[in-house]
């Protein structure tokens, strides 16, 4: 009894002391967050040795029931279990530095950010060395002005995308000693302005190019993404996301915008692919220009359709081909991932296509009776292929931002990565609802 009187006592004096660093570091937004038993602390550190379960009051910890999943002893936070560690942050980039401890033998860790954002996949730690992994997060918030903010839709409301904290989570084997965090200044910034192909999809098995791509840049780049399901260039404008793109663009930052999906369902006498659709195309170059910025055009990813022969047909219409119309007319890069998709697609026949994209047998995830069969929505394998696609145009192109480009040895669609040597740790948020404009 006494020992757990005690206990509790350690408990609560951490969570004041905590909550007193955290105030104090909270506008200096620079924290390092130590596992495990530590008795000399560097300037604004805060040692976590208790498996401490996230809480708006503190301001961090173990997050979704996952404090269960870690151990800490002596310098060291341990898991072979999927955890997720958040922490309350305000608008705006951060450097994060995850600080690894050698074992005897090396190790496989995997890191991901907020909703489902790739960082780090499958990461080996050798024994050899002390390695540190730096990369940048964007933490998101809607608001763009006293007067403004993002419409967000109902199912956008619970992402971790947007919400008051940056959540991180882990999977693989963790020995991990500290987590760094602070403020990135002077970074350059890439926009998505894009539709369910785009955006950050929170729950497994859907994915998209836009959540997977931010592994491949150094950390002198962040990914701001601020694509969502069911939109065109029209409801993008209308529910103030590019209000909110070029409230916070810098020159020099990136824009990347990909419609057309949606765009299709437009009705009125000036909707179109030669008409509306590629108005706004010029609308979105013209401004985020008057920003000093570098807007890219990318053509719709194409939809998995064959005709009798096994050959990808054109479900888009006219759209790709007025995309590659406004940036030939405006002296805009082009990346051409419907030209890519479609490659990539023939490449892998008819069957072997379904292997890119969300086709599963019922329970293949949690509550998911029903199978899954959608020739629009990619699932991780297909997503991060186009992510291959996105960075190869990005060369292709010689824009400036390909100097941050890492790991990175180039990519050909008509000759893909196979499937079947893919590995991605599934996250612990599943879904069976499709995404938007399906």
């Amino acid at each position: 009894m006494k020992k757990i009187f005690h206990r509790i006592l350690s408990i609560l004096f951490l969570a004041n002391f905590c909550m007193t660093i955290f105030t104090c570091t909270y506008a200096q937004e620079q924290y390092i967050y130590s596992f495990g038993s530590k008795t000399k602390k560097e300037k604004n550190e805060i040692n976590i040795n208790d498996a401490i379960r996230y809480d708006s009051q503190s301001g961090f910890g173990f997050d979704f029931g996952t404090e269960k999943n870690i151990f800490l002893k002596n310098n060291c936070l341990i898991s072979d279990k999927p955890f997720y560690f958040s922490f309350k942050l305000s608008e705006g980039a951060y450097k994060i530095t995850v600080r690894y401890v050698p074992q005897k033998n090396s190790f496989t860790s995997t890191i991901r950010a907020e909703s489902r954002r790739n960082y780090l996949n499958q990461y080996v730690v050798h024994s050899t060395r002390m390695p540190e992994q730096t990369f940048v997060v964007q933490v998101k918030d809607a608001k763009i002005s006293a007067t403004e903010t993002i419409k967000l839709k109902e199912r956008e409301r619970h992402k971790l995308d947007w919400d008051d904290k940056l959540t991180l989570e882990f999977q693989g084997q963790n020995f991990i000693e500290s987590i760094r965090v602070e403020s990135a200044k002077g970074i350059t910034s890439i926009f998505l302005a894009g539709n369910s192909t785009v955006v950050n999809q929170e729950e497994e098995p859907w994915a998209s190019w836009g959540q997977m791509i931010p592994a491949y840049f150094d950390d002198q780049v962040v990914v701001v993404n601020q694509a969502e399901s069911g939109l065109s260039l029209g409801s993008f404008l209308s529910a103030h996301r590019f209000n909110k793109i070029l409230t916070d663009a810098q020159p020099g930052d990136y824009l990347f915008v990909e419609f057309g999906h949606n765009d299709q369902k437009e009705k009125g006498e000036h909707a179109g692919a030669f008409l509306s659709y590629s108005d706004r195309l010029r609308l979105f170059v013209r401004e985020f220009r008057k920003k000093g910025g570098i807007p890219i055009i990318v053509t719709s990813t194409a939809r998995r359709a064959f005709d009798d022969d096994g050959n990808v047909v054109n479900t888009l219409g006219d759209f790709p081909e007025a995309a590659r119309m406004v940036a030939n007319e405006l002296n805009v890069p082009v990346i051409d991932l419907n030209l890519m998709t479609t490659q990539f697609y023939q490449a892998l026949g008819v069957e072997g296509s379904k292997k890119a994209l969300v086709h599963y047998a019922a329970g293949t995830f949690p509550n998911q009776p029903e199978p899954l069969a959608d020739n629009t929505h990619f699932n991780t394998y297909g997503a991060h292929e186009i992510a291959l696609m996105v960075l190869q145009g990005i060369e292709k192109s010689k824009l400036p931002l390909a100097k941050h480009i890492q790991n990175f040895d180039g990519y050909d669609p008509i000759h893909p990565n196979d499937w079947r040597k893919w590995n991605w740790p599934p996250s612990m948020i599943t879904g069976a609802t499709k995404p938007d404009g399906n």
